[in-house]
C-alpha cells in the first residue's frame, strides 16, 4: 500500500519544496492581489477604471460616419429665428418636410406634451398620418418626476422613453433598452427607432425581454448589463441596459441644420431610407451630457447633445443586430480575479529576480506597456478588462519587492537617490515628504518651477520657502492625506521665489517604504494658463450676455413702439390686422364666430375744437381705458387714429354674445368723464361685422363693420348696427 502512493507523495513533496522556495513571489502576490481585489469591490478605483476605459474609447482610431442615421439639429440661429419652444406649425411644416423625402423612421428628439402657439391642428395631422415618426418621453426617475409623451403619438403607441443612466461622475456609459414599471414594458426611444428601421431587414425582436428574459435581433444576442459587469462595482442595473459602444464625440453624425430643412435646401437623397432624429444642438438649452469621449488628461471636456447620444445608441443597436459590430462584454469575476493575481505575480517574481531598483523599475515600465497593449487589444476586440487593478497589483508587488530588498540590505540612502531618479523622469514637478512635512526628495522640475537649487530645498518645510498664507494652505492640504491616507487632488496658488505666481493643481498620495515610513508623493500640473483662458471666458461670456439683454430690451422697445398707439397705448392698425388674421384662422379650426366692432366717437370733434387738442387727447385716452374694463383678456382693443376705435372679439359662441358686449360699450362710454376739473359727455356709434356670416377675408370684414357703424350714426348715433342687419337697434 505504502508502495502504490509513493510516487503521489514523491509529487507532494515536490510541491511543497517549490511552494517554500517561491513563498517569496506567491504570497505577496496573493496579499496584494486580494487587497487590490477588496479595494475594487468597495467601488474606490472604479473612478480610474471607468477613466481609463474612456482613454481608450479616446485612443481608438476614429469611425467612419454611420450614413444611416442623419441628425436634423436645431441651433441658435433657429431658435433666435423661431422661438423655443417650436410652435405646432413650424414642427409641422419641418416634419412635413422630412416625410416627403420617404425616411424609413424619424426620431422627433423633442417633448411635445401641450400646445405651443399656432397650427396645433396641422401638427396633429402630421402626428396622425406618419407611423414611421416616434416621439420621446421622460419617464419618472429618481431625478426627475418625467415628461409626459405627446396624447396623440402615445395613443398611437409611437413613444419611446429617452432616459439615460449617469455614473458617478456624471458621464454616460450605459444604454437602457427597456424600462419595467408597474408590470409593464416601455421601450426606449433609441430601441424603438431601431426596430423601425430593421423591419425592412425582416429582424424583429425575439425573447422580448421582461425581468429576466434575454434581446436577440436577428442573430445578436444583448445580454442584460448586471450591477458588477466591467468595472462597475454595484452600479444601478434597473431596467435592461447594455454598456454603450459610442462610435464618437460630438458632431460623429452627418447632420442637416432645420432651417435648411425648413427652406428645401437639403436633397431628399440625403434623407431617403434613413433614420432622421431631430434634437437640440444649442447651448442654450443645455441638453449635453459626458460620454466617454468627453474630457480627459489631454483634451478640453466637451459633453454631446442628447440628440447625438440617441444616435449613438440607434448606431450600436443596428451595428449589433446587423452583425456588423460586437457588444462591449467583461469577463466572469473569477476570470478577472486571476487576471489580476497573474499580474501581481509577474511583478513580485520579475522584481525579485533582477533584485535591482533601477532595473526593476524599467522592467515595470516596460511591463505597464504591456499590460497597456493587451488591454488596448483586447477593448478592440470589445472586451474591458480590468487594467486599473492589474496595474496596481503590478506596480504595487513591484514597490513591495523593492521595498523588501531596500529594507533587507538597509539601504535607504539608495532607496532615496533610486526615487530622485524615478520622479526625474517625469516632466511635471513632484515632491516627496516625510511625516515632519520636509522634503527628502525632490525633481529638476519642482527646482526649475520654484527657482532655486534642490540643494538649497531639501529637509526644508513650506514654511521656510514661500508665503505664509501659501504654506498653510500647503500644510493643510498634507496633513488630510497623512490623517486619511487617501489620494488628494487640489488647485492652490504657488510662488516662486522670483515673485511670480501660478496657478497649480497638486495630486497628493501617500505611500509608504519598506521600513514602514510614510511618505507624502506629490505631483504638481502648471494650469495657470487654463486658469487664464477660463477668466477671460468668463468675462466674455458676461459682456455677451449683457449686450444681448441691452440688445433684445431695445428690440422689445422698438417692436412695441412699431405695433402701439403712442397716445392711448392701444395695439395699433398693425398689430390689430395680425391679431385679425390669427382669429379668422383659429375660427376657420373651430364652431365659434369672430366679432369685429367698428367704434367713432360722437361729439369729440366738439370737445377737440373748443377746449382743446391736450383735453381731447386726455379724453381719447379715458375711453381707451374704459374700452379695455369692458373686455376679456383675450380680446383686442385698438386705436385706427382720430377718435376711431376697433374692438376685436375672437372665438365668440354667438352673435347674442356680441351685441351684449355692444350694449355694454355704449353704456359705459355713454357715462361722463372727468378730465381736467371739467365733466365731458360723448356717446359711440358702432358697426358690427361677424366672421364669416358677413366677409371671409381681413378687408372685406374691417369694410363691412365701417358701413356698419356709419349706418348706426347717420340713423340717430349712440347705438350699434350689424352689418346686412335692418332695422338699426337702438340703445336704451
Amino acid at each position: 500500500m505504502i508502495k502504490e502512493f509513493a510516487p503521489w507523495q514523491e509529487i507532494w513533496n515536490r510541491v511543497k519544496t517549490t511552494l517554500r522556495q517561491t513563498a517569496r513571489v506567491w504570497i505577496p502576490a496573493s496579499a496584494i492581489a486580494g487587497s487590490v481585489i477588496g479595494l475594487r469591490t468597495t467601488g474606490i478605483i472604479q473612478p480610474w477604471e471607468l477613466s481609463y476605459v474612456d482613454s481608450f474609447f479616446q485612443a481608438r482610431p476614429a469611425e467612419p460616419v454611420d450614413d444611416r442615421i442623419v441628425i436634423v439639429g436645431i441651433r441658435e440661429a433657429e431658435l433666435q429665428q423661431h422661438g423655443w419652444p417650436l410652435s405646432d406649425r413650424t414642427l409641422a411644416g419641418l416634419l412635413t418636410k422630412i416625410e416627403s423625402a420617404k425616411p424609413r423612421a424619424i426620431g422627433l428628439d423633442i417633448y411635445r406634451d401641450h400646445t405651443v402657439r399656432e397650427g396645433n391642428a396641422e401638427l396633429e395631422r402630421a402626428f396622425q398620418t406618419m407611423p414611421n415618426l416616434i416621439g420621446i418621453q421622460k419617464m419618472p426617475d429618481p431625478e426627475s418626476p418625467g415628461v409626459a409623451a405627446s396624447p396623440t403619438l402615445k395613443k398611437l403607441g409611437q413613444v419611446g422613453f429617452n432616459n439615460v443612466i449617469f455614473d458617478p461622475d456624471r458621464k454616460i456609459r450605459r444604454a437602457v433598452l427597456y424600462w419595467f414599471e408597474n408590470r409593464q414594458k416601455f421601450r426606449s426611444f433609441s430601441m424603438m427607432l431601431a426596430l423601425r428601421y430593421l423591419e425592412n431587414q425582416g429582424i424583429r425582436e425575439e425573447g422580448a425581454p421582461h425581468d429576466a428574459k434575454i434581446l436577440k435581433l436577428g442573430q445578436a444576442i444583448f445580454p442584460r448589463f448586471q450591477q458588477n459587469d466591467g468595472v462597475y462595482v454595484n452600479a444601478d442595473d434597473g431596467g435592461y441596459q447594455i454598456i454603450a459602444n459610442f462610435r464618437g464625440g460630438a458632431g460623429h453624425f452627418r447632420t442637416v441644420m432645420m432651417q435648411d430643412v425648413l427652406d428645401g435646401k437639403v436633397p431628399a437623397e440625403q434623407l431617403r431610407d434613413r433614420i432622421v432624429l431631430i434634437g437640440s444642438l444649442a447651448p442654450s438649452l443645455k441638453d449635453f451630457s459626458a460620454t466617454p469621449f468627453s474630457g480627459g488628461f489631454t483634451r478640453t471636456p466637451i459633453e454631446v447633445a442628447g440628440v447625438e447620444i440617441q444616435a449613438n445608441f440607434i448606431s450600436e443597436i443596428l451595428n449589433v443586430a446587423l452583425g456588423q459590430r460586437r457588444l462591449l462584454k467583461s469577463w466572469s469575476e473569477p476570470v478577472e480575479y486571476i487576471w489580476i493575481w497573474t499580474w501581481a505575480l509577474i511583478g513580485t517574481s520579475v522584481c525579485w529576480r533582477l533584485r535591482s531598483p533601477q532595473r526593476s523599475f524599467l522592467a515595470v515600465v516596460l511591463l505597464g506597456g504591456g499590460l497597456t497593449g493587451i488591454c488596448y487589444g483586447l477593448f478592440l476586440a470589445g472586451w474591458i478588462v480590468p487594467f486599473v487593478p492589474a496595474a496596481i497589483t503590478l506596480v504595487t508587488s513591484a514597490t513591495v519587492v523593492i521595498a523588501a530588498i531596500a529594507h533587507s540590505q538597509e539601504e535607504l540612502k539608495r532607496s532615496k537617490e533610486f526615487l530622485s531618479r524615478v520622479i526625474n523622469s517625469i516632466p511635471d514637478p513632484v515632491f516627496v515628504k516625510d511625516a515632519e512635512h520636509r522634503w527628502v526628495v525632490l525633481n529638476e522640475a519642482y527646482s526649475k518651477l520654484l527657482g532655486k537649487p534642490l540643494e538649497e530645498l531639501i529637509e526644508k518645510s513650506d514654511y521656510e520657502i514661500f508665503p505664509e498664507h501659501e504654506a498653510d494652505v500647503f500644510h493643510q492640504q498634507d496633513e488630510l492625506v497623512f490623517r486619511y491616507k487617501n489620494e488628494l487632488e487640489h488647485e492652490e496658488e504657488f510662488t516662486s521665489t522670483n515673485g511670480v505666481t501660478y496657478h497649480i493643481a497638486t495630486k497628493r498620495s501617500l505611500h509608504k517604504d519598506a521600513a514602514g515610513n510614510l511618505f507624502l508623493v506629490g505631483v504638481i500640473r502648471d494650469i495657470t494658463q487654463r486658469k487664464t483662458i477660463e477668466e477671460e471666458l468668463r468675462r466674455t461670456t458676461e459682456e455677451l450676455y449683457q449686450s444681448n439683454v441691452e440688445l433684445r430690451l431695445s428690440q422689445d422697445r422698438l417692436n412695441y413702439i412699431a405695433n402701439h398707439d403712442a397716445l392711448t397705448g392701444l395695439p395699433n392698425r398693425i398689430l390689430l390686422y395680425e391679431r385679425i388674421k390669427q382669429a379668422i384662422e383659429m375660427t376657420k379650426a373651430s364652431n365659434q364666430i369672430t366679432a369685429l366692432l367698428f367704434l367713432d366717437l360722437d361729439g369729440f370733434k366738439q370737445i377737440n375744437d373748443t377746449l382743446g387738442h391736450a383735453i381731447g387727447d386726455l379724453l381719447l385716452q379715458a375711453v381707451a381705458r374704459r374700452l379695455s374694463g369692458c373686455l376679456r383678456t383675450s380680446d383686442t382693443v385698438a386705436r385706427l387714429g382720430g377718435d376711431e376705435f376697433v374692438v376685436l372679439l375672437p372665438a365668440i359662441p354667438d352673435i347674442l354674445t356680441v351685441t351684449q358686449i355692444a350694449r355694454k360699450i355704449l353704456s359705459r362710454l355713454s357715462q361722463a368723464f372727468a378730465i381736467s376739473g371739467q365733466t365731458l359727455l360723448v356717446t359711440t356709434s358702432i358697426g358690427i361685422a361677424i366672421f364669416p356670416e358677413h366677409a371671409d377675408d381681413l378687408e372685406l370684414l374691417i369694410e363691412k363693420a365701417d358701413e356698419a357703424m356709419y349706418h348706426a350714426k347717420r340713423s340717430g348715433k349712440n347705438q350699434f348696427s350689424i352689418a346686412d342687419r335692418i332695422p338699426v337697434e337702438n340703445h336704451d
